[in-house]
């Protein structure tokens, strides 16, 4: 077979650009953690968001992400099961430390993790609580993590809107958190789901999305030209609606990931 058809049969990694936020809102301490870190052509993005006293949700938050940074350094890979085991190592390590430390034994907290296989061309995620992922393709939201919460529950059973979703008070009642004895598992999705030229990621803790709806967040996407553009974009808008509010701004934290071909190198 000629040289040029062996090259033109090898996958090209897409290219990848994040920008990230994260502060405290009203609060005084920011719960949330975040990190990202990439493996050869693979991809890690997680946010989580921290629950307890006495610091101890910025300490559950710590914990989970540099504890699933940490297996994902040790043993980059890529698919539901490899997924499901970094996520298991975090709990593993906050229930550790609650053994440790009794006075941080309530401390948990949700996560949202993605993965990112450039050279395949797919990504994966999972999550626990209300921590999202989001999938945007053409500017429209192809693909939304769904809360592991008592009213997304009530939603699915038709006891409450959708909008209840955003303004219930009783909203920030979690099924499923890291650290929490007999909570449900982490959600998992087990086909990797191929990304192309102009997808886009958005990952944030209920401190940002609650104050953005999917379509302010589709019209950002369409009027920005960077995953920077499309995060300041939606930050003023969290922003705006969150001063109009008269409740107190959460711990708000977001990352954008833009999905593009990459650019070809310039001729010798």
């Amino acid at each position: 077979m000629p040289e040029q058809s062996l090259l033109a049969d090898m996958a090209v990694p897409v290219a990848l650009s994040l920008a990230q936020l994260s502060h405290a809102g009203g609060r005084q301490v920011n719960q949330d953690s975040w990190g990202s870190v990439l493996q050869e052509d693979l991809a890690c993005v997680i946010v989580a968001d921290g629950v307890g006293g006495q610091y101890g949700g910025e300490i559950a938050s710590n914990i989970v992400v540099h504890s699933i940074m940490e297996m994902f350094v040790e043993e980059a890979s890529f698919g539901p099961r490899a997924l499901q085991s970094y996520i298991e190592h975090s709990v593993a390590q906050l229930n550790r430390r609650q053994a440790q430390i009794p006075r941080l034994k309530d401390m948990s907290s949700t996560v949202a993790v993605l993965l990112i296989d450039q050279t395949n061309r797919c990504a994966l995620w999972g999550h626990m609580g209300d921590t999202r992922v989001y999938l945007f393709r053409r500017h429209k939201l192809l693909s939304a993590t769904k809360d592991h919460s008592l009213i997304q529950q009530f939603v699915d059973a038709g006891h409450c809107s959708p909008d209840q979703l955003r303004r219930h008070p009783r909203r920030s009642i979690l099924s499923a958190a890291v650290g929490v004895e007999g909570s449900a598992p982490a959600e998992v999705i087990q086909n990797a789901v191929q990304i192309q030229d102009g997808d886009a990621f958005l990952i944030c803790s209920d401190g940002f999305w609650e104050w953005i709806s999917e379509a302010e967040m589709e019209q950002a996407a369409s009027q920005a030209s960077s995953a920077q553009d499309w995060l300041d974009l939606m930050h003023g808008i969290v922003e705006k609606n969150g001063s109009a509010s008269n409740s107190p701004l959460d711990n708000c934290t977001a990352f954008t990931i833009h999905v593009a071909e990459p650019r070809p190198s310039a001729s010798r």
